[in-house]
């Protein structure tokens, strides 16, 4: 019986860098975001609100990174007909809205990211240039 187990982890320069990443995208299409990034429990391990982004935004990117830690998949993954259900069931916790993605390394989820005070396509664009800062 295994009593301990080795898990990957985000680091502290790993979320820098990813939201060194995003704020640089960001500015790139002129769209200040709300930007946070949790690991695989939910917990936030660092989130920014760029001037100029909607203060809202910070609860709906928090909401999408934590469903794509807990899913695994991106947040528009969720099907069409329970959208509404699932948010209402876990108090707006879960969201389907685009700009939530997993971390993914070695086939494990290790953390989630969410985007959000753009359009949903901006709001992708900027997790996706905050994975590939990871390499």
């Amino acid at each position: 019986m295994q009593l301990i187990e080795t898990v990957n982890a985000l680091t502290h320069n790993g979320v820098m860098a990813m939201l060194s990443a995003g704020i640089s995208r960001a500015e790139e299409m002129g769209q200040p975001q709300c930007i946070v990034v949790v690991d695989g429990s939910g917990e936030v391990l660092g989130e920014i609100r760029m001037t100029g982004a909607k203060f809202l935004s910070r609860k709906s990117a928090l909401a999408k990174a934590r469903t794509a830690a807990s899913t695994g998949a991106e947040t528009t993954a969720i099907p069409e007909p329970v959208r509404l259900q699932v948010a209402a069931a876990t108090g707006g916790a879960v969201t389907a809205l685009p700009g939530g993605l997993p971390i993914l390394y070695r086939g494990s989820v290790i953390g989630g990211i969410g985007v959000g005070s753009g359009s949903g396509e901006q709001d992708i664009a900027v997790g996706r240039a905050m994975l590939a800062a990871l390499g």
